[in-house]
């Protein structure tokens, strides 16, 4: 079966909201690159950008969360829009919980975690770095 990574785009950021993301998934970063990390006499890069995220990686169970500050020279990344939502599929009802409770800590809830109308356990909001979750956990699918 496929899994889904979500690659999510930041504005200068990322590491703040993934060291956040980190301190409610557990876990460690597989993989950390700065745009410094990158440079080269042919592709310099500005002390303005020089520590921001090129690439970050995050693994929780057996996907990984994946984001980068988008380089100024591109623009920056409307956070009000609907630049992506991270569907979370939970092993229990503690677990989904934990999730939706940790991660939606000065957030703005949608839907509270609650049973669904389809029968799940199901919540929606947006996290204080602007970013869309779902947190859901069916027994069914357990």
């Amino acid at each position: 079966m496929a899994l889904i990574n979500p690659h999510i785009n930041f504005n200068g950021n990322a590491e703040e909201a993934f060291n956040f993301y980190k301190s409610v998934f557990g876990g460690e970063f597989s993989l950390i690159i700065r745009f410094k990390d990158m440079s080269s006499p042919e592709n310099p890069v500005s002390e303005s950008e020089a520590n921001k995220i090129m690439h970050i990686a995050l693994p929780i169970g057996k996907n990984t969360l994946l984001a980068n500050d988008v380089p100024e020279i591109l623009g920056k990344v409307n956070e009000n829009e609907n630049r992506s939502k991270i569907c979370v599929h939970a092993e229990s009802r503690e677990e989904a919980d934990k999730l939706f409770n940790g991660l939606s800590v000065d957030g703005n809830i949608e839907c509270p975690i609650a049973d669904s109308p389809w029968g799940s356990y199901f919540g929606m909001f947006r996290d204080k770095y602007g970013i869309e979750w779902i947190v859901d956990f069916d027994a069914k699918y357990n």
